[in-house]
């Protein structure tokens, strides 16, 4: 169903749409825009329709209203999504914010590998200054995850999503929050037992120390590229672990981790949240305060070119894995096949976020634009220019330049051509995601080979397009679970983009980004035999 069938975008805008959906949700997209009398600088709008809001996501206009009101309330910080303006008429409400142009920060980190440590001490230093700012406006986020970590095109981070941020606290006076919120791998255990659906309800929990829990986990995720437990709960037999050895677990991945770090991340993810590490605690840790070459002394990048290189260049996809092996019990264990009639687990009700829309259990309800989705539609990447023409005889010869080749060579590098003319960050590292590859097979052949790899990892093919002679393009929907039981939807995009060259792209709508990376990995190498690689 297209949105123009339930009612139009609203006319009397103070702004004027530039771009076709570039995030979508089950009931919100979100466009770029232009301010009516001029064409600089573009920002972007998430349009969301009030009833399907209410229907399918147990959103109140006095829910969407509220994060307007907090994420205006916490104004302008380097590191947060900047808040423009908000208006509604009777079927949508719009919200106007900071277009964050270089995409996902977790998209361009290697599942099961995490960055290097000057990298992951940038963004958990630009992540701490934001959630600080934050709670000194008394607001606590309650969703901090890979999928609310945006980049500038520059390569600075941007916190996103206010959809579960709360007001903690307001002139001089403070309150508990009893929402149950958050994502499984990253939510404090608090929220769990002490939240409206915790046994003991009405003793609520902090929503800052919450916080400072979950920007442990994103630490731990930087420099190891999973998570250290599905969730905080008794059935995580790595959380029991932890908690039974008091952080002096023997699991691997605390065993590969800068030993200097095991400190502040044991005083961040300390269980009480009483005795839990505060803020000022973690800006103490020597760890904390260590020079790092890639950040300025006000907190910006610097040196953007030589780090994002060393970013770009550890993203690798290994075809002598094997697609099925468990990469680490504490982290994803493959992909699950979902039951579309279960209940949505921990994010069942979670309210709609700022840039990543939530989406309904059972399908995708709305083709804002095409069903074809020509241009990428995660929330904040747009996308560049065509690597090919149509009529062009020789397309092979540009895939040397195509950013998302690098990762399919034996040693990937920046070519040459990019370092050379390469000014900003991402000139270096595309906003459009890497999680695509390339085929000179047919789309005949193609369309069955993508879909028997999804069938072998246990994600269903609602419907497998049929292929006709003369078609240049097909669509598979995604819906399945990570193998932490979280949601991960999105689309396998098949494209025609020169003779006898396809584009298979692989687009999130909604989950983990390195989950998604991780999931396009498998199909990539269960398809090897077709994906074009650089020394073919």
């Amino acid at each position: 169903m297209h949105h123009s069938q339930l009612a139009p975008l609203p006319n009397d805008l103070p702004f004027r749409i530039v771009s076709k959906t570039i995030g979508q949700g089950a009931y919100a997209c979100i466009k770029k825009a232009v301010p009516t009398h001029t064409d600089s600088p573009v920002f972007a709008v998430k349009f969301i329709h009030k009833e399907y809001a209410a229907r399918h996501g147990k959103v109140s206009a006095r829910q969407l209203q509220m994060e307007a009101t907090v994420h205006k309330h916490i104004g302008d910080h380097n590191n947060i999504i900047s808040f423009f303006q908000t208006g509604e008429d009777d079927v949508w409400r719009w919200v106007a914010m900071e277009l964050a142009e270089g995409g996902d920060l977790f998209d361009k980190i290697e599942a099961d590998e995490g960055v290097s440590e000057d990298i992951a001490h940038v963004y958990f230093s630009q992540l701490i200054s934001a959630v600080g700012y934050m709670h000194s406006k008394g607001v606590g986020h309650r969703d901090i995850k890979p999928e609310n970590m945006l980049l500038a095109a520059d390569g600075n981070l941007k916190i996103a999503d206010f959809g579960l941020a709360t007001l903690f606290e307001y002139k001089g006076v403070t309150k508990l929050s009893t929402t149950f919120c958050g994502s499984p791998p990253y939510i404090a255990p608090e929220v769990i037992s002490c939240s409206s659906r915790s046994q003991a309800k009405g003793k609520g929990y902090r929503p800052d120390l919450v916080d400072i829990w979950s920007c442990g986990i994103v630490l731990f995720v930087l420099l190891a590229g999973n998570t250290p437990w599905d969730s905080p709960t008794e059935t995580s037999y790595e959380y029991q672990e932890y908690i039974a050895t008091r952080g002096r677990t023997t699991d691997e991945l605390w065993q590969q981790l800068p030993p200097a770090t095991l400190s502040l991340l044991r005083g961040m993810l300390t269980v009480e949240p009483a005795s839990r590490w505060s803020l000022e605690d973690v800006r103490r840790h020597p760890w904390y305060t260590r020079p790092n070459k890639y950040l300025s002394r006000n907190g910006t990048l610097r040196d953007t070119i030589n780090m994002a290189t060393t970013m770009f260049e550890s993203l690798h996809i290994d075809f002598s894995q094997n697609p099925f092996a468990r990469p680490h019990a504490g982290g994803s264990q493959g992909l699950e096949r979902i039951d579309l009639d279960m209940g949505d687990g921990f994010d069942s009700d979670q309210r709609i976020s700022s840039t990543q829309p939530e989406m309904p259990r059972s399908d995708m309800l709305l083709d804002w634009d095409t069903p074809q989705a020509a241009d990428a539609f995660s929330s904040t990447q747009p996308m560049g220019r065509p690597l090919f023409a149509k009529n062009d005889t020789q397309p092979l010869d540009h895939l040397e330049d195509e950013p998302s080749m690098s990762q399919f060579s034996p040693h990937p590098s920046v070519p040459l051509s990019r370092t050379q003319k390469a000014l900003r960050f991402h000139d270096i590292v595309p906003a459009r995601a890497m999680t695509r590859f390339f085929s000179t097979w047919e789309l005949k052949i193609l369309v069955p080979l993508i879909c028997e790899a999804l069938h072998r990892l246990g994600v269903p093919v609602p419907a497998i397009p049929a292929v006709s002679a003369g078609d240049t393009s097909a669509t598979l929907r995604i819906i399945t679970r990570d193998g932490r039981m979280c949601t991960l939807q999105g689309k396998v995009l098949i494209e025609c983009v020169s003779e006898g060259l396809f584009e298979i792209e692989f687009m999130k709508v909604k989950g983990d980004p390195l989950e998604w990376r991780r999931f396009f990995k498998k199909v990539a190498v269960l398809c090897k035999d077709a994906v074009y690689k650089p020394d073919s």
